[in-house]
C-alpha cells in the first residue's frame, strides 16, 4: 500500500484487480472442455501434473543435512481430499502446476479479522495512543463508524491472506459495550460469504477488558454463540485482579465447551502470575489441556535461562499453548527453549494495517522467515524445520527426512509456491502462485 490519497471505492477495485489476477495461475487446461471442467468444478474432481513435492534430504559427508531432494508427481484431488500422489505424467490431460513446490497451506493463528483499516485510504498509528487503555478510549470513538463497513473490509482482508496462502485462522473479535455482539455477527456474515474457500475459528475476546467496561453479560452471550474459545486481557492492568479475571475466563470456557486464548501483553511478576495462575487452572481442569493458549506473553522474554526453562517445562505438561507474532526489537521471545520443551507454539500477524499497529503484511510465512532470521536457523535443515510456524506444525519431511506429507486421504488444502524445496520458501519469503482449500482452487 502506498502512502497516497485513494477513494474507497478506489481502493477496492485496485484490490479485487490484484487478487483477481492471481487466480487464473492454475486453470483447467483447455483439452478438458467445457462440459468437464464444469464437472471438475461440481464435485472438485481433477488431477495436477508437474507438482514438485519433497521426498528427501542430501547429506554431506559429515551427515550434515545440504540439499532438499524434490520429485515431481501427479496429484488426484477428490470431493477435497487427496485421492492419490502418482508418478509423474507430464503429457497427462491434468492441470499443470509447471513444476512448482506443494507445501500445506498456511494458518494464521493469531489475528484480528473484525479491526483493520484494510480497504480504507492509508492511515498509519496515532502516536499518542500508547497504553492499551488509550487504544481502548480510541476504539469506543471509531469503532460504530467502522461497523458499517466491516463485513467487506473483512472479506478483503481474508482475499488478502489467501494470496499470501492462508486459508485458515485463529480470529480475535471484540466482545465490547461499544460494539455489542456486532462485531462477531459482521465476522460471521463475511466467514459466511467466504465458507467455501476460508475456514476460522474465534476467541470471543473481551478487548475493552471484563470488568473495565463491564462485559461480562456480553461475553456469556457470546460463548452460547458459534466460536471456539473464550479471550481475556491483560488482567492486572485493566481489570486490576488477576484471580477474578482469570476465574471468570476459565469458568465460562468450562461451563460452553470452549477452548481458552488470553491476550496478555503484561511484563514482570504481573504477566508471570498470570502465567502460572492459568497454569495451575488448566492442571485442575483438565479438559483444558490442548485448548488453552496464552497469546503474546512477553513476560517469557524476559526471564533468565532457568526461569524460562522451567516455565517452558511447566507450559508443556499442562499442555499450554503459546501464541506470538514473533516480535523484534527489545522483546525476543524464547521460542527455541518453547519448543525445546515441546510447547504447541503457533503464530499469526495479529494487526493488519489498523489502529494498533501500522504494519502487518497478512503473509504467515513472512513470520517463519522472521522466526529464522531472529534465532539463527540459517542451515537447510533449520529452515525447513520452521516452516512449521507456518503451517502449525504440518511439514513435507521428518526429521529424518521421510516424507510425511501429503498422504492420501489427506484434505487438499495446500500452496504452490515459487520454490525448489520449503528451505528457500522460508528464506526467500517465496511467492504463492496458488492456494487450494478442500480441493477448491481460490487463488
Amino acid at each position: 500500500m502506498e502512502p497516497r490519497s485513494i477513494s474507497r471505492k478506489g481502493f477496492l477495485k485496485s484490490s479485487s484487480v490484484l487478487l483477481a489476477a492471481g487466480t487464473g495461475i492454475l486453470q483447467a487446461p483447455a483439452a478438458i472442455g467445457a462440459q468437464q471442467s464444469q464437472s471438475v468444478k461440481a464435485d472438485r474432481s481433477y488431477t495436477l501434473k508437474n507438482v514438485r513435492l519433497e521426498t528427501g534430504f542430501g547429506y554431506d559427508e559429515d551427515g550434515e543435512v545440504v540439499h532438499t531432494k524434490t520429485e515431481l508427481f501427479n496429484i488426484e484431488i477428490h470431493d477435497g481430499n487427496i485421492k492419490a500422489i502418482l508418478p509423474n505424467k507430464a503429457d497427462a490431460n491434468a492441470i499443470d502446476a509447471k513444476g512448482l513446490l506443494m507445501l500445506p497451506a498456511f494458518r494464521d493463528m493469531h489475528i484480528h479479522l473484525d479491526k483493520t483499516f484494510y480497504g480504507l485510504p492509508w492511515k498509519a498509528k496515532l502516536a499518542k495512543n500508547r497504553t492499551v487503555k488509550d487504544m481502548i478510549a480510541y476504539e469506543q470513538q471509531i469503532i460504530p463508524e467502522l461497523l458499517k463497513t466491516s463485513v467487506p473490509r473483512t472479506e478483503k482482508l481474508i482475499e488478502l491472506m489467501q494470496s499470501y496462502g492462508t486459508n485458515y485462522a485463529r480470529s480475535h473479535v471484540n466482545i465490547d459495550p461499544t460494539s455489542g455482539l456486532n462485531s462477531l455477527k459482521n465476522l460471521q456474515k463475511a466467514l459466511e460469504n467466504k465458507k467455501e474457500s476460508f475456514q476460522a475459528e474465534l476467541v470471543a475476546f473481551p478487548q475493552h477488558g471484563i470488568y473495565y467496561t463491564k462485559s461480562e453479560d456480553l461475553m456469556k452471550e457470546a460463548a452460547k454463540m458459534d466460536i471456539d474459545f473464550i479471550g481475556g486481557l491483560d488482567p492486572t492492568s485493566i481489570d486490576g485482579a488477576i484471580e477474578k479475571h482469570m476465574d471468570f475466563v476459565v469458568q465460562l470456557a468450562l461451563d460452553n465447551n470452549k477452548g481458552i486464548d488470553i491476550h496478555l501483553h503484561e511484563s514482570g511478576d504481573p504477566g508471570m502470575k498470570t502465567i502460572h495462575y492459568l497454569i495451575d487452572k488448566v492442571i485442575e481442569n483438565p479438559v483444558l489441556k490442548g485448548k488453552t493458549f496464552i497469546s503474546h506473553s512477553f513476560a517469557l522474554a524476559q526471564l533468565d535461562k532457568v526461569k524460562i526453562e522451567e516455565t517452558a517445562e511447566k507450559l508443556a505438561n499442562a499442555k499450554v499453548g503459546i501464541a506470538s507474532t514473533i516480535p523484534f526489537g527489545s522483546t525476543i521471545m524464547p521460542i527455541p527453549v518453547l519448543y525445546k520443551h515441546g510447547v504447541d507454539v503457533v503464530a499469526g500477524n495479529d494487526c493488519i494495517i489498523d489502529w494498533w499497529s501500522t504494519f502487518g503484511t497478512g503473509s504467515i510465512l513472512q513470520k517463519a522467515n522472521l522466526a529464522a532470521q531472529l534465532y539463527g536457523y540459517r542451515t537447510e535443515f533449520d529452515l525447513s524445520r520452521i516452516l512449521k510456524l507456518a503451517t502449525h506444525n504440518v511439514l513435507p519431511l521428518d526429521d529424518k527426512g521421510n516424507r510425511s506429507w501429503p498422504k492420501a486421504g489427506d484434505q487438499a488444502d495446500v500452496v504452490l509456491i515459487d520454490a525448489s524445496c520449503s528451505a528457500e520458501a522460508v528464506s526467500r519469503i517465496s511467492p504463492v502462485k496458488s492456494l487450494i482449500h478442500r480441493g477448491k482452487i481460490v487463488f
